[in-house]
Order: C-alpha cells, then structure tokens, then sequence
C-alpha cells in the first residue's frame, strides 16, 4: 500500500473510534438519566403517598369534629329546653306574687286610711278643745293671738337687723381707713419712677466748639435761619461743649433738637441743608412718636393696642401738666392701678388698661372738640377697647359715673401720681406766691383768725374766734371758704379746708 491508502484507512479507524466513544459517551448519559428519572418517579411517589396519608389522617379528624359539634348541638338544645321550662315557672311564680302583693297592699291601704281618718279626727277634737281653752285663759281669739306673735317677730328681727348693721357699720369705720391707707401705701412703694422735671431747655453737647462757629455761620446766617424755620432759640454762650434750645413748645423743640444734631453729625450747615434736616426731622416724627408709644406700654404691661392707640399714646411725651410729663404720668399710673387692683382683688389689666388710656384725648384736644376724657373715650371705643377700659378714661374726672370699681381705682391713680411729692414742679417764687395768695383769700372771711395753707397748698386750716363764729356756724364758713377759692383761685387738684374752733377759758387762785 502506498502512504495516502495508509493514511485514508487510518483516518477511517480513528473517525470509527471517536464515534464509537461517542456512542459510549451517549449511552453512559442515558444510562444516568434513567437512574435519575426512576429516582425521581420514585421520589414523587413517595411524596403522593405521605401526601394520601396526611389528606386521610384529616379527614379522619373532620369526620371526629363533626360529630363533636353534632353532640354539642344536642347539648345546647336540651340545656335551651331547660332553660325555657325554668323561665316559664319563674314568670308564673312572679305572677303569683304580684298579685298576692296587690292584695296586700290594697287590704293595708284600706286600713292606713281609717286609721288616718280616726287619728284626724281625734287630732281635730283635741286642738279645737285646746284652742277653746287657750282662748278662754287668753282672753285672745286665735287671728288676734296670730297677728300678735307676728308683730312681735317681726319687732325682734327688725331689732337684731339694726343692731348687726350697726356693729358692721363700725367695724368698717374701724377698718376701712386703715386698709385704705395701706393699699395705696403698699402700691406706690412697690414703684420706682422719677420725679418728672419737664423744662423748656434743650442742651446739646457739641463735638468741638469749632462747631459753634458753624451753628451762628457767617454774620449770624446759619442761626438766623435755623430759628426762623423752627421757631426755637437757639443760645449760643461762652459755656464750652454745649449749646441751649429754648421753646416752650415741646414739640417744636424737639424737632430743632432733631435736626440740630443731624446737622452736626453732617458737619455741613448752611440754609439749604438746615431745611433738608428739618423736614427729614417732621417725616421722622411718626416714628419717634410709635417708638415712644411702645415703650410705655411696655413699661406699663399693657398689651394688645391699636397701632393707632400706639401713635397717639406716643405723641404724649411732648405734653406736660404742671411739668409733670403727661406720657411718664399715665405709666406712673397703669402701675398704682394694676398694683391696687391686686391687693383689692379687682380685675387688674383692666384697670392697669384704663389708668394707661385715661388722658389719651390730651394729645387731640387742640384737633377735636370736647373734653380730653371725653375725646379719649371715643378713640379708645373707636379702637377696639373694652366698656370696662372706655368707662374708666370717661369717667376719671367724673364726667360720667364710673361703672366699675377699676374706674374708681383709675380716679385714685391718678390722683396718686398727680399729688406726690416732686410730681410737679412749680417755680420756688411761683409757690410761694400762691401760698400767700391763699391764706390772705381765706383771712378775708369774717371771724377767721389765722389761716395756714399745708401739704403743698392741698389743705388749708383755719382757725377762728370762738366770741364771733359758734359750733353751728363752721360748716357754712367751710362751704363759703370753698366757693371763693374756687372762684378766685387758679390751682391743680383739689384744696381741703378745715374750719377748727376752740374755746379756753382759764382763771387764777390767789
């Protein structure tokens, strides 16, 4: 053979083998597959078993439990039987008893009535034989007899009613001073607020006195200006590091002092820029005006007011009364209010409220006609402010009845701030002036030896001839006294007189 017919058979032999172990390959895979498949028919059948068995094990157990609820109904239906035969001889004894009990109570009823009827009757025998006898003792019938005892109740309870409110009158006589004293004593040393010292100077530190030079400007330019447009004086003296404005007009002081400091803190002045820092000063003014409101409520505790309240309350603080400055006043007041409401048990933001509002109108009396309570009172109600709070600032210089026991507590505040010591100042000349003034007035009346003027011109004591003014005399002298001070004298508050008479006699034993 030659090398190719060598090599063909060869590659015929080696193709015969590779397909002969393929073909062993295959059969060894079938082999193993049926050995899985059989072990897995084999496992399926075992489950089916378990699964048969368990499917009879439970329907063994409904089969039990069936009959178990069959004998638990038997039972329930039998003990249902009884239970219906039990209720049925319950209701049948029931009936029974009922009317055994009818008839017990009508043969009792029966008998409860004639023994009533015969114990009245004797009853009635018996008081018309005692009546008959206490009317012949007596002397009296039995409507006499009646109306006597009557009156004589009534006598002893009309009594011992005079009597207890004679003791309670007393007692509160007693007490009533005392307390009143110590509630208002209590409230106002619980305060801590100054003395108001409201003046018609302004002064200003000035950063350099260079700077004073530049207030007067050249030939007296800038000051001459400056006081035309605000209407204040403006004093410039040799005092280093200050300058004084003087205006009676708050208001106007203010809004130079405004703009003076602007001015300086600029460094430029001269007319045009006096003018621009004054007008920047009057747009400013409702803002300082709010700022100054809301700080005085919160100094008072009040809260909750109209934004518009607010604005005015703030406008207040350029008002003064006898120099006694009109904003620190009313908070002044809120406090003895609220802390006399307490120790009394009134109600005390209401007459805290009140005492804050009550002099609101002051800052519109010269815009809207009426009485400062009475505007005040309309603005406050305008507002959104309680009946209670609108009465109390009506009502504290007695334009209208107070209401409310705040309203009175809010009279009492403010007189409380208003007579204090260094409340209001008053010139030492001015003082003394109306001092004299008021005892030479007094003097004048007829029988009056000596009149002495007290506690600040508040109280006046006059002291007369007993020879020419006897005891039934003083009262009328008193009122008279009264009516010409208030005729011909100009003061704040009120002036108490006091007429005192006094009669000694005396003699020598030699």
């Amino acid at each position: 053979m030659d090398q190719s017919t060598i090599a063909t058979v060869v590659g015929l032999l080696g193709a015969c083998l590779v397909a002969l172990l393929l073909v062993l390959v295959a059969r060894r895979e079938a082999d193993l597959q049926r050995r899985r498949a059989s072990q897995d028919v084999e496992r399926i059948r075992e489950e089916a078993r378990a699964m048969l068995a368990d499917a009879e094990r439970r329907e063994r157990r409904v089969v039990e439990r069936e009959q178990e609820v069959a004998t638990q109904r038997a039972e329930i239906a039998e003990l249902e039987r009884r239970t219906r035969a039990e209720a049925e001889a319950v209701a049948a004894a029931e009936r029974s008893a009922a009317r055994a009990l009818d008839r017990a109570e009508h043969v009792a009823a029966r008998t409860l009535a004639d023994a009533d009827r015969s114990a009245n009757e004797r009853l009635a025998d018996a008081r018309a034989q005692a009546r008959a006898e206490l009317e012949s003792v007596s002397g009296l019938t039995q409507d006499e007899a009646l109306a006597e005892l009557t009156r004589r109740i009534a006598d002893q309870a009309a009594n011992d009613a005079a009597a207890r409110v004679r003791r309670a009158e007393a007692q509160a006589r007693r007490t009533a001073d005392a307390r009143a004293r110590r509630i208002v004593a209590t409230a106002v040393q619980r305060l801590a607020v100054p003395s108001s010292a409201q003046h018609a100077l302004t002064v200003l530190p000035l950063p350099s006195d260079e700077m004073k030079g530049r207030i007067i400007g050249k030939e007296g330019r800038n000051i001459r200006h400056f006081e035309a447009l605000t209407g204040v004086n403006v004093l410039v003296d040799e005092t280093p590091g200050s300058v004084v404005l003087s205006c009676f007009d708050a208001e106007r002081r203010e809004l130079a002092q405004v703009a003076l400091e602007a001015l300086m803190a600029d460094g430029r002045i001269h007319p045009q820029r006096i003018e621009a820092a004054y007008a920047d000063a009057q747009a400013g003014a409702q803002e300082r005006h709010d700022a100054a409101g809301h700080d005085a409520a919160e100094r008072a505790g009040v809260t909750g007011l109209h934004p518009e309240l607010v604005r005015t309350m703030g406008r207040l603080r350029l008002r003064s009364s006898y120099g006694q400055n009109v904003l620190e006043h009313l908070v002044e007041c809120a406090q003895v209010a609220a802390a006399t409401a307490a120790e009394i048990g009134a109600d005390v933001e209401v007459a805290r409220r009140g005492a804050f509002l009550h002099d609101l109108g002051k800052a519109l009396t010269a815009e809207v006609p009426g009485t400062h309570a009475a505007v005040g009172a309309d603005l406050a109600r305008r507002h959104g402010e309680s009946e209670a709070v609108v009465n109390a600032i009506a009502a504290h210089h007695d334009e209208v009845p107070p209401a409310t026991v705040e309203a009175v507590l809010v009279q009492a505040a403010d007189a409380v701030s208003a007579a204090r010591t260094g409340a209001r100042r008053q010139d030492v000349d001015q003082y003394v002036e109306r001092m004299v003034e008021l005892e030479a007035l007094v003097t004048e009346h007829q029988g009056v030896r000596r009149a002495l003027a007290m506690a600040a011109g508040r109280e006046v004591r006059v002291v007369v001839e007993p020879e020419e003014v006897d005891d039934r005399a003083l009262p009328h002298l008193a009122r008279a006294i009264a009516q010409h001070i208030e005729a011909d004298l100009t003061y704040p508050g009120e002036i108490r007189v006091t007429v005192v008479r006094e009669l000694r006699a005396s003699a020598t034993a030699g």
